[in-house]
């Protein structure tokens, strides 16, 4: 004889208010220093993306700097007019 187990998972948010929808995603975000995940619906899955829109959007890559052309011309003019005042 075989037993199947089901088991549901319930929308988190929702589970607060007492509702019981099922849940069809999940939700990670970053709680002290750790990642956490929570059960979702589609529609909370929704709303918190409108909400918190992903950070990679918006991210570029990180270029270095170079010095300023000021700070490199002001080094060397010093040095050439030393000789001509002499």
């Amino acid at each position: 004889m075989v037993t199947e187990v089901f088991t549901r998972k319930y929308c988190d948010p929702h589970a607060v208010n007492g509702e019981k929808v099922e849940a069809t995603e999940s939700i990670q975000f970053a709680w002290d220093g750790t990642v956490r995940e929570v059960d979702a619906c589609e529609a909370c899955k929704k709303d918190y993306d409108t909400r918190f829109e992903p950070l990679l959007d918006y991210s570029r890559p990180v270029k270095r700097r170079r010095a300023a052309k000021k700070t490199v011309a002001a080094d060397t003019a010093p040095a050439e007019s030393t000789p001509a005042e002499s």
